[in-house]
């Protein structure tokens, strides 16, 4: 197999992991997107695996930042304190392997219930902080797909015009 090719198929699963990753919080995400450009440009060695790097990067990075100053601004306008996010993801993953497909989600949501009930004392305040808390990481989330989707299409567009010019 050409060392070319197998660079480019294993850059791809990794990027795949990281895209996955961003949405199941156990996995690596966009750091092992960026890092897979990286890796990918060092072994092509070509304009076009550079190219993509520093787009990809750009998108990568942009998205990790964007994902957390949204999700920070927000939580910290509704004074949630981190340590409920903190417990919600940490019931998320418990959840993710005790009810199958949603787990994530449900428990997540459950952990970060449970800890503003304890913290604001009452289900209604708790309710409506936890609901504001959820939007928030999903927004921040979503803006990270949506990127490092990006950054996994201008890698797919490097591969082609790197294999097209060889």
């Amino acid at each position: 197999m050409d060392t070319d090719l197998f660079i480019t198929v294993v850059a791809g699963l990794l990027i795949a992991v990281g895209v996955a990753g961003i949405v199941v919080p156990v996995l690596p995400g966009s750091i092992l997107i960026l890092l897979s450009l990286l890796g990918w440009a060092i072994g092509v060695s070509s304009g076009a695996g550079w190219w993509s790097f520093a787009v990809g990067a750009l998108f990568a990075l942009t998205g990790m930042s964007a994902s957390t100053v949204l999700t920070g601004r927000r939580l910290k306008q509704r004074q949630i304190p981190n340590r409920s996010v903190l417990i919600g993801l940490a019931a998320g993953i418990v959840g993710m392997f005790v009810i199958p497909v949603v787990g994530l989600i449900a428990g997540f949501a459950a952990g970060l219930l449970l800890s503003e009930l304890v913290r604001q004392r009452s289900l209604s305040a708790a309710a409506s902080s936890s609901w504001a808390a959820l939007k928030a990481t999903g927004l921040g989330l979503l803006v990270e797909l949506a990127l490092a989707l990006a950054a996994g299409t201008t890698w797919v567009i490097g591969v082609w015009v790197h294999f097209a010019t060889r």
